[in-house]
């Protein structure tokens, strides 16, 4: 017996392989928009959990204080000042940990955003002029879109920055726990401040050098389309 014919099989979609200008140009403002949104949101989002940090650690050290004048600074009181020391530590670790992942994202938004900007170039090489933000998706196109001005930073741009301002009241956290700690041991206090300050330079150091490698791996893996010429 013969077998009957199956259903046929449906014809492939046709697919425009290129769209008209317009219609580009909508899809690219609607990813453009979508990007700032998330930019925003994010940046608001890292700003309250500083605030969130500071109002922490100001309410904490206050409390050590008047614990200390109702204990007359017994050795009740420094279990409790290491105890609440320790948690602000923790605390800051864990703000600063988003603060330096928000830069990362942060970066990540203004690449895809000068990459968006290269694809209204493209379109429209006569926009080129006009627009102030780098319109390339590499480290120098970043760096005009930060720095409109030359496209450079100095220091002070970086010294101002919330993961420089974390890594600061961290290291200080850091550097009074150690001493605090090292002074209810009974280790000398010009030895204890010496190894609190050592280390909070310590920390800070370090602290900076890894975000400098993270920065840096950004661009080593990063394969920009539209890159700045020469």
């Amino acid at each position: 017996m013969s077998e009957e014919p199956g259903p046929a099989e449906p014809e492939p979609l046709t697919v425009q392989p290129t769209l008209s200008p317009s219609i580009r140009a909508q899809l690219l403002a609607t990813e453009h928009w979508s990007l700032l949104a998330s930019r925003s949101t994010t940046q608001s989002e890292v700003l309250t959990r500083i605030s969130m940090f500071l109002t922490f650690t100001s309410a904490s050290l206050l409390s050590v204080a008047l614990v200390g004048q109702a204990t007359q600074f017994s050795d009740a009181f420094r279990a409790f000042a290491l105890t609440i020391l320790s948690i602000d530590v923790v605390v800051g670790l864990l703000t600063q940990i988003r603060v330096m992942s928000v830069g990362m994202e942060d970066l990540m938004y203004v690449v895809a955003m000068n990459r968006l900007r290269a694809a209204y170039v493209d379109m429209d090489p006569g926009i080129a002029p006009y627009l102030m933000a780098g319109y390339n998706d590499d480290e120098a196109g970043a760096k005009q879109t930060y720095y409109f001005f030359g496209g450079r930073r100095d220091f002070s741009q970086v010294a101002g920055s919330s993961m420089v301002f974390m890594l600061t009241a961290n290291s200080a956290l850091i550097g009074l726990l150690i001493g605090s700690a090292m002074v209810a041991g009974g280790i000398a206090v010009p030895l204890a401040v010496s190894v609190a300050v050592g280390s909070a330079l310590a920390y800070f150091g370090l602290a900076m050098a890894r975000g400098g490698r993270r920065y840096f791996a950004v661009w080593k893996n990063n394969k920009p389309i539209s890159p700045t010429p020469g």
